[in-house]
């Protein structure tokens, strides 16, 4: 689209790839250039605050509370250069599209590029919601302005997970831990995952049968000549299923009504049917009828790639992404299931094409949303352009995961225009009387489909993966009333209760959308955020909460509970949509949650308490930090109160000794958090990592206590008469008798360690003997293995036994052998990137001392948790390096200067000196911590 004669427009897009695929749609006398994403923000610490607001009493928060909530916003470091380049080309064009996404974030970037630039032509702000040709034509075509109501709602949302980041994380800092930090949404979806592992561990199993039947038809007609049926009532009541039992205790529910089968109840009533006649005593058919469902929006496409092919929600978003920027797909950041005229009309056409017009049923499908509050007005997520491409057709032009995304969402946009799948469905009753005149009845269930409709195209999965696929069939012989049966075999089968399943990244996404809390373009970043800061880790596609976030959660709830409260989270998002829609003031909103002020919005139990400033400040005495750190797991058969407690080294057991008064001690002076030192004592275990909260059964415990860490008498020292413990300490098991203390060998493990073994290590270093010199030679264990030493000389040995054999003559021949030192050949790297859009220099990941991380050569950065080297972009790996990059090197370490030779000095008059010489006191250490919000 060529622009008016001798006009040069400056078109700001945030990511290089969305500015390379839009300028091939603008021609000549565009520039098209990217912000590389967000510009400005609040600052991330002291060093980011301009020198004239240093002194100020807000500038740690970076917001002036006192004033309207004014945001004190600076440049990123690493933006500063990409800065640069903009406002130089700001002054030689003759307009300025802003092209950011549009959504509250995009609407943001556009006014903090304005703030920033401070150009001087006239700006525009153009929107599209797929960059299609056609799309950025008719954007450029009717441009519009910034919509300064949907700054003011991301401004608020940004301000006010500061103000909560920055005042609740210095709590948690000071009563559970440093460097931990708490969010407004973060620590909702670690109360969500910590409440469900509490469930699972409060779950008592309970053990139920039931008979399957395997019946026969004496005169088969259409269908299969057998069919299963399982027992569902006995002399007239019902048969107990798992829904029929206590979670907590395993019993049967009180007024259940419900016959429980044991084993041998179920094995006895088998035997007693075993060659009786069974009849038909009921028949119903019914219609079978399923909708397809709606377009994918950013939650429901989550949850799918998830259950389909196993993407985490930050792997689907990145996916995503780039299929948006390279004009595969609409924008996918929306809770919109609404598609356009033309969208609807491209996939009716392309059903025609590939199924037949019976495909198609006679009027488009229009789809109405269950989000609350829908934040956009945009599409769902669906094949960008007029004509969709099938997934064939661009097969071959896609990675294999965009691959997989793509006719993911291809294929659910098709099937949501096409027909119901229709079909009966089967429900069965037989009776049989016992021969000890008992009457059992069987159900059976079955679904026939005469027209699968859509699910020709598309089938849903389930999070249970064990429920039945939709598009499944389950087949029966035709059946009429009074129908004799005859038994082929009748099996007794157990079951046993199962505990509520963990949560998923899917599920836990379906759970915060369904409570209101999030937005779609906040999911993947809280799914993320949890397994970084600690609180949650993945085993499998299973979400488990660490002892970190039980303590975290419990002191949430116990001393701040309404910050963590489901409502009042989902109703700051109401809050920040109706300041979006123009219909609230972002600052009264903002006052009434920091200083409690009733006038305007906000929340009123947080008002009535003084707002969040004094509700964090006034009760901080009032926590025990002890307590807050202990978390009950149960009482063992010897009246012991058995407790985790989360230490500054990580979790451990602790059960209190016998005779000591339970529950938690007063907390140490220091403040330091955990408390370990002080309190009540008892014996201590180490909690093996990796070991899930709901695994800390009674009988892992004692198995924990006993051999897999906790404190055990080897015996006692022949020579010294003291007893010999082995214990289990920060850096791994250790012996120790009176004050002295070895750490095993790395072929020893605690449970087969032998008292002589232990004698051997506590003789460590062994004394090999005196060297011609006069010098003592030693054998020891170090931290990169077993050594021999005489003076300052050391030589390692090729096996941990020889410490202990290895003689005089034998070592002086090592230490007298030059060192040799073998270089490894480096090793090849874990993956080439490309080049860096900011340098131009190339990238790559390489596996390092201390885990994968990515280099230009010059600039290093460790990736963060949760990252793999497989699935870390582009775009990720230049803004990591852009921020070391901004930091500077490292300052190298100055040589430590010779002491001079001291003077000799009597002994008393050192003494004297030592008097006369007032001791230093240490400074105290600053904190470095930054909450994050």
């Amino acid at each position: 689209m060529p622009s008016n004669a001798g006009t040069t427009r400056l078109v700001i897009v945030e990511s290089p790839a969305k500015a390379k695929t839009i300028s091939g749609y603008l021609g000549p006398g565009y520039v098209v250039e990217a912000s590389f994403g967000h510009v400005r923000d609040l600052p991330r610490n002291a060093a980011d605050v301009p020198a004239k607001y240093k002194g100020e009493p807000w500038a740690r928060l970076g917001v002036d509370v006192d004033n309207g909530f004014h945001a004190l916003y600076v440049v990123s470091p690493d933006r500063k250069q990409q800065i640069s380049k903009l406002v130089k080309l700001a002054k030689e064009v003759d307009e300025i599209f802003l092209a950011t996404d549009e959504d509250r974030e995009g609407e943001a970037i556009a006014w903090h590029l304005v703030e920033t630039l401070k150009p001087k032509v006239p700006v525009k702000r153009m929107v599209f919601h797929e960059i299609t040709k056609p799309a950025i034509q008719a954007a450029v075509a009717n441009p519009r302005e910034i919509d300064r109501d949907l700054v003011d709602a991301q401004e608020a949302r940004r301000i006010l997970d500061r103000l909560y980041g920055y005042e609740v994380s210095p709590v948690l800092w000071k009563k559970v831990m440093p460097k931990l930090s708490a969010g407004r949404v973060q620590s909702v979806a670690t109360r969500i995952v910590v409440e469900r592992e509490r469930q699972r561990m409060a779950f008592r199993t309970a053990e139920y049968w039931d008979i399957l039947a395997t019946l026969a038809v004496a005169k088969p007609g259409e269908g299969p000549r057998t069919f299963n049926a399982t027992l569902v009532a006995l002399n007239g009541d019902r048969i107990a299923t798992g829904k029929d039992f206590e979670p907590t205790t395993g019993r049967v529910r009180a007024g259940a009504g419900v016959v429980h089968l044991d084993e041998g109840g179920a094995r006895g009533l088998a035997a007693r049917l075993a060659d009786q006649p069974f009849t038909v005593t009921r028949v119903e058919e019914k219609p079978y009828r399923r909708r397809p469902y709606a377009p994918f929006i950013t939650s429901t496409l989550q949850q799918e790639a998830a259950r389909k092919m196993r993407f985490s929600s930050q792997q689907t978003m990145r996916t995503a992404q780039r299929l948006y920027e390279n004009g595969y797909i609409t924008y996918m950041r929306t809770d919109s299931v609404n598609l356009s005229e033309t969208a609807i009309t491209a996939a009716r056409r392309q059903i025609v094409e590939l199924y037949g017009e019976r495909s198609v049923p006679p009027e488009p499908r229009r789809y109405t949303g269950k989000v609350k509050n829908a934040q956009e007005a945009h599409e769902a997520i669906r094949p960008a352009g007029d004509n969709f491409r099938t997934p064939g057709e661009v097969a071959k032009e896609l990675s294999a995961e965009e691959f997989k995304l793509y006719e993911l969402i291809w294929r659910r946009t098709i099937a949501s225009q096409m027909t119901d799948a229709v079909g009966s469905s089967v429900s069965v009753r037989i009776r049989a009387v016992s021969s000890a005149q008992e009457e059992a009845d069987f159900g059976a269930t079955g679904k026939t489909i005469t027209d699968p409709g859509f699910l020709r195209a598309y089938v849903e999965s389930s999070d249970d993966e064990n429920a039945e696929a939709e598009d499944a069939e389950r087949r029966l012989p035709t059946l009429v009333k009074d129908q004799p049966l005859t038994a082929d075999e009748l099996a007794a089968q157990g079951h046993h209760t199962q505990p509520p399943a963990r949560y998923t990244e899917a599920s836990l996404v379906k759970a915060l959308e369904e409570l209101g809390i999030g937005r779609p373009s906040t999911y993947a970043s809280i799914m993320q955020t949890i397994q970084d800061r600690g609180y949650v880790v993945k085993r499998g596609q299973a979400m488990i909460p660490s002892f970190l976030a039980f303590a975290v959660i419990g002191l949430m709830e116990r001393h701040y509970p309404r910050l963590i409260d489901y409502d009042f989270t989902a109703s700051m998002e109401n809050e920040l949509d109706e300041i979006a829609g123009g219909d609230h003031a972002a600052v009264d909103f903002l006052t009434s949650f920091y200083f409690g002020s009733t006038n305007g919005t906000g929340d009123q139990a947080i008002a009535h308490a003084g707002g969040l400033k004094k509700l964090v400040t006034e009760n901080l005495s009032e926590i025990d930090a002890r307590s807050v750190n202990s978390i009950p797991l149960f009482t063992d058969d010897e009246g012991r109160e058995v407790v985790v407690r989360v230490g500054r080294y990580g979790p451990y057991l602790q059960r209190a000794l016998p005779g000591a008064v339970s529950g938690p001690a007063p907390a140490p002076a220091s403040g330091e958090g955990e408390g370990e030192e002080g309190g009540s004592q008892g014996d201590r275990a180490p909690i093996p990592e990796g070991l899930a909260p709901d695994e800390l059964t009674p009988e892992k415990v004692h198995e924990l206590f006993l051999g897999g860490g906790g404190e055990r008498k080897l015996g006692d020292d022949p020579s010294t008469g003291e007893p010999i413990v082995l214990k289990s300490g920060r850096f791994g098991p250790y012996v120790a008798s009176g004050e002295r203390k070895s750490s095993l060998l790395r072929s020893q493990t605690p449970d087969s360690l032998t008292l002589e073994q232990a004698l051997q290590l506590l003789r460590l270093p062994r004394l090999i003997g005196v060297a011609p010199d006069g010098v003592e030679v030693f054998a020891n264990n170090g931290r990169y293995g077993p050594y021999v030493k005489r003076g300052d000389e050391f030589r390692s040995l090729d096996s941990e036994d020889k410490m202990f054999t290895v003689t005089l003559d034998e070592a002086l021949a090592l230490l007298a052998a030059p060192k040799t030192r073998q270089r490894r050949a480096a090793a090849p790297p874990l993956r080439e990137m490309g080049n860096d859009p900011l340098t131009e220099k190339p990238l790559v990941i390489k596996d390092g001392r201390f885990g994968p991380y990515v280099t230009d050569g010059e600039f290093n950065a460790s990736l963060r948790r949760g990252q793999t080297p497989e699935e870390l972009t582009l775009e990720q790996a230049s803004e990591m390096l852009a921020e070391k990059r901004a930091k500077g090197p490292a300052p190298k370490k100055k040589a430590a200067k010779k002491a001079a030779p001291a003077k000799k000095t009597t002994a008393a008059k050192k003494t004297t000196a030592a008097k006369k010489a007032p001791a230093k006191k240490a400074a105290p250490k600053k904190a470095t911590s930054t909450p994050n919000e």
